[in-house]
C-alpha cells in the first residue's frame, strides 16, 4: 500500500504496516526519535495500523505534540507509582498542561511534598523497567467492570458520562492499566528527565460541592539539560514576579475589597497613560478614529451579538428600569451600533474604529492572578469595517502595527492561525471564506505560522500573536479576528458602486490585548527596570548638601516642565542611602548634585546598570534624556 508523507512523497509499505514500520522504512534515526504519529491530521500511537492513502507524519520530541505525548506518559508513570506506594489511593484524571502534567488523586491519608522522594524513586524503577505501553478497547459494560474491579470509582464515573457509542480505550504498562484516550510513548523507558514540583487541592471535576482531591504537579523534558534550564527560568521568574515588583514599586495594589479589580497607584497610572498615549499616537497615524461605548447595555443587544448564548457565564448582569442588562465583556457590539448611526458608501470603507474600552468578565476566584487574570481590564480594541477586496490589505496593515509595537518593546513573537471551534455560529461557507482569507494574508506576508485547530472565537477564525519575553516565556497578546457573522446579525450595510446595499466584512483586533496584563508582562520582561520612556520616574535628583537642595528642586522642576518625569530627594539622609534607595526603586538616572555642581551648573550622572557615567551640563543631560524618551530607546 502507498502512504503519503508530510512532504507529499509516497512510501510503499506492506498491508497492515504500522506508523512505527513507516518510521523504520524512512530511517533508523527517525525510528529512534519517533514517539507518536499524525495520521490524516490525528495524533496516534506508533503501533496504529495504516491504510492505503493515509497521510502520515512521524512525531518526535522536537514537535510540540511529541512533548505532550511524552508528558502524558509521564503522568501515567506517576499514577502507576502512586498505586504502588499508596495502594489504597484512587485515581481521577492526569492531563498534560503547559510545561508539564498533573494527576488528581484521592488519598486515604494526606500526602505532602516530603513524599515526593519515594514517589520519584518508584517512577524511576518503572522507567528503568521499560514496560511496553499497550492500547486496548472495551465496551462500556466491560470498561465499568474493569475499573470497578480496581476500585477506581472516579474512572467509573468518567466512563458512565461518555457519549453512547464512543470508543473506550485503555493503556497498560506492566501490571498497571489506566483509562485514557492516548496516545502514549511506545514504552516507559523513553522518559529521560522528570521531576515532581508541587502539590495542591482540586475539587473533583472543578465542582466545589464535590470532594477535594490532591493534585500532584510534575514536569518532564526530553533532556536533563533542558529541565535544568527550565528550573533556572522559574527561579528567575520568581525574581521578576510582577505582583511582588508591582507592590515594591508602588505601581498597583490588589485588595480584598475588590478581588480581581486592580487598584492603579500614581506611578502605575503614569506607566498606563504612557502606553495609552503611545497607542493613540500610533492609531492616529494609521487612520483610526476613536470611540467610546457604554459599559452597560441591554440583554437584547447581547442576544443579538451571540454573547448571551455563548458567553453569558462570564458576564455580570443587572436590571435597570426593570430591563435585563449586562456589563460589557467585549467592546464589539457597541461598535456595531456606532457603525449603524450613519449610512455608509463603499467610498467610506475601510472604517478603522478604535476603542480603549473597560470590560468586565466573571472569572473564578481561583483563576485570578495579579494583572495577568483579572475581572476588569482595558482592551485596546479596534474594529475595521471593509469591503471584501480590502481584507488582505487590512490584515497586513494590522500585522504591521503589531510587529512595530512588539519590536519596540524588544519582543520576539510567533503566530498561530486558530480555526472554527465546536461552539460557534455561522455557515460552513462563511467560516471557510474567513479562514482562507486569514491564511492567504499570512502566506502573502510570508509570515510563518502554525494552525491551532478549533481555537477560534465563536464568531470567526483568528490570528494570534504569542510574544516571547526576556526569559523565553510566551504570552498570547495580539489577535486579529475575521468576522462575517456580526455584520449579518446587526444588519450592517453600505451602498456599493452598483448603487445596491451590501454587507461589510469586519475585523476585530487588539495589539496589547489587555493593557493591565501587558503591564504585568512588561514588569516581568524588564524585571521592573523600564526603559526611560516607560519609567514612571525617569530621574531622581540627589542633593549632597543643604545648599544643593534648592538647586536639586529647581532642576527637577525644569525637567518636569519639559514633559519628562523627575523628583528631588530632599531627605536628611547620607548620599549613599539616597543612591541605594533610588537603585531599589529602579530609577533610570540618578543625578548627584553638591556645591561643585551648583557652582558649575552641572550634574554628576549615574545610569542604572552602568554606574557613574560622568559630569554633564544640565542642558547636555536633558538633551540625552529627551532623546531616549522621544525615540523610545529600549536600553
Amino acid at each position: 500500500m502507498k502512504i503519503i508523507l508530510k512532504d507529499g512523497s509516497e512510501l510503499d509499505l506492506k498491508s497492515g504496516a504500522t506508523a512505527k514500520d513507516a518510521a523504520r522504512a524512512i530511517s533508523e534515526g527517525l525510528l529512534r526519535a519517533a514517539v507518536a504519529a499524525k495520521i490524516n491530521g490525528q495524533l496516534a500511537d506508533l503501533l496504529t495500523a495504516l491504510c492505503e492513502g493515509d497521510r502520515l507524519e512521524i512525531v518526535t520530541l522536537k514537535d510540540k505534540e511529541g512533548l505532550e505525548v511524552y508528558r502524558h506518559t509521564c503522568a501515567h508513570v506517576l499514577a502507576q507509582a502512586l498505586k504502588t506506594v499508596f495502594p489504597t489511593c484512587k485515581l481521577a484524571i492526569g492531563p498534560v498542561i503547559d510545561n508539564g502534567f498533573y494527576y488528581d488523586v484521592d488519598f486515604k491519608t494526606p500526602i505532602t511534598m516530603e513524599d515526593f522522594a519515594k514517589i520519584e524513586a518508584e517512577m524511576k524503577k518503572i522507567i528503568k523497567a521499560d514496560f511496553p505501553i499497550e492500547r486496548f478497547t472495551l465496551s462500556r459494560e466491560d470498561a465499568i467492570v474493569l475499573m470497578s474491579k480496581f476500585h477506581e470509582n472516579y474512572k467509573v464515573e468518567l466512563i458512565q458520562d461518555l457519549p453512547e457509542g464512543e470508543e473506550i480505550s485503555f493503556y497498560k504498562q506492566g501490571s498497571f492499566t489506566d483509562l485514557c484516550r492516548g496516545p502514549h510513548l511506545p514504552s516507559t523507558g523513553k522518559i529521560k528527565a522528570f521531576k515532581l514540583v508541587s502539590i495542591a487541592g482540586a475539587y473533583w471535576r472543578g465542582d466545589e460541592k464535590k470532594k477535594m482531591l490532591t493534585r500532584i504537579y510534575g514536569t518532564a523534558f526530553a533532556k536533563k539539560e533542558e529541565m535544568d534550564e527550565y528550573f533556572e527560568m522559574l527561579e528567575e521568574a520568581k525574581k521578576r514576579d510582577h505582583v511582588k515588583l508591582g507592590k515594591e514599586m508602588k505601581l498597583f495594589a490588589l485588595l480584598n475589597e475588590g478581588k480581581g479589580f486592580p487598584f492603579f497607584l500614581p506611578s502605575g497610572m503614569i506607566l498606563k497613560n504612557v502606553l495609552v498615549d503611545y497607542w493613540r499616537q500610533l492609531h492616529r497615524r494609521e487612520g483610526y478614529v476613536e470611540v467610546q461605548t457604554p459599559m452597560i447595555m441591554t440583554r437584547t443587544l447581547w442576544e443579538n451579538s451571540g454573547h448571551w448564548e455563548h458567553y453569558k457565564d462570564n458576564m455580570y448582569t443587572t436590571k435597570i428600569d426593570g430591563e435585563d442588562c449586562a456589563v460589557k465583556p467585549m467592546n464589539c457590539p457597541g461598535g456595531m451600533l456606532v457603525y449603524k448611526l450613519a449610512p455608509h458608501s463603499y467610498k467610506d470603507l475601510p472604517i478603522r474604529m478604535g476603542e480603549l474600552g473597560l470590560v468586565h468578565r466573571h472569572e473564578k476566584s481561583g483563576q485570578l492572578h495579579g494583572l495577568m487574570r483579572v475581572r476588569c481590564f482595558t482592551q485596546d480594541d479596534a474594529h475595521i469595517f471593509m469591503l471584501p477586496e480590502q481584507i488582505t490589505d487590512e490584515i497586513k496593515g494590522v500585522v504591521r502595527i503589531i510587529d512595530e509595537v512588539y519590536s519596540l518593546f524588544g519582543f520576539k513573537y510567533h503566530v498561530e492561525l486558530s480555526t472554527r471551534p465546536k461552539d460557534s455560529m455561522g455557515s460552513d461557507e462563511d467560516w471557510d471564506k474567513a479562514t482562507n482569507a486569514l491564511r492567504a494574508a499570512l502566506d502573502e506576508l510570508k509570515l510563518p505560522y502554525v494552525v491551532n485547530e478549533g481555537d477560534g472565537a465563536f464568531y470567526g477564525p483568528k490570528i494570534d500573536f504569542h510574544l516571547e519575553d526576556s526569559i523565553k516565556r510566551t504570552w498570547q497578546c495580539g489577535t486579529i479576528q475575521l468576522d462575517f457573522q456580526m455584520p449579518q446579525r446587526f444588519d450592517l450595510e453600505y451602498v456599493g458602486e452598483d448603487g445596491q446595499k451590501h454587507r461589510p466584512i469586519m475585523i476585530h483586533r487588539v495589539v496589547f490585548g489587555s493593557i493591565e496584563r501587558f503591564i504585568g508582562i512588561l514588569i516581568e520582561h524588564y524585571a521592573g527596570k523600564f526603559p526611560v520612556w516607560l519609567a514612571p520616574e525617569q530621574v531622581k535628583v540627589l542633593p549632597v548638601t543643604d545648599r544643593a537642595a534648592a538647586y536639586a528642586t529647581e532642576l527637577a522642576d525644569r525637567i518636569n516642565a519639559m514633559g519628562l518625569r523627575a523628583s528631588a530627594d530632599l531627605r536628611k539622609e547620607k548620599i549613599g542611602r539616597k543612591i541605594l534607595d533610588a537603585e531599589m526603586e529602579k530609577v533610570p538616572y540618578k543625578l548627584i548634585v553638591g556645591d561643585k555642581e551648583v557652582e558649575g551648573n552641572t550634574v554628576s550622572v549615574r545610569k542604572r546598570g552602568e554606574g557613574d557615567i560622568g559630569v554633564m551640563t544640565q542642558d547636555d543631560f536633558i538633551a540625552l534624556l529627551k532623546k531616549e524618551n522621544d525615540e523610545k530607546i529600549i536600553f
